[in-house]
């Protein structure tokens, strides 16, 4: 007797509709991601990161920034 070596997998009976399949990878979208502002210069930044141009964190100096005017 000749054997296979072929692996069985479960197959759907019906095919999942769109409306279906949609409406189970709702929680999968992609977030806003937050945005503060600078305490001292106001620019937008993430939080718990350096200001790029102020070099802020914590109102303390942490990066030397040269001033362009």
């Amino acid at each position: 007797m000749l054997q296979l070596d072929i692996q069985r997998f479960a197959v759907p009976f019906r095919r999942t509709s769109k409306t279906k399949k949609r409406m189970r990878r709702t929680h999968l979208k992609k977030e806003v991601g937050v945005i503060e502002k600078c305490s001292k210069c106001g620019a937008a930044i993430r939080p718990h990161r350096a200001c790029l141009k102020c070099g802020n964190y914590k109102n303390k100096e942490v990066i030397k920034t040269t001033v362009e005017e």
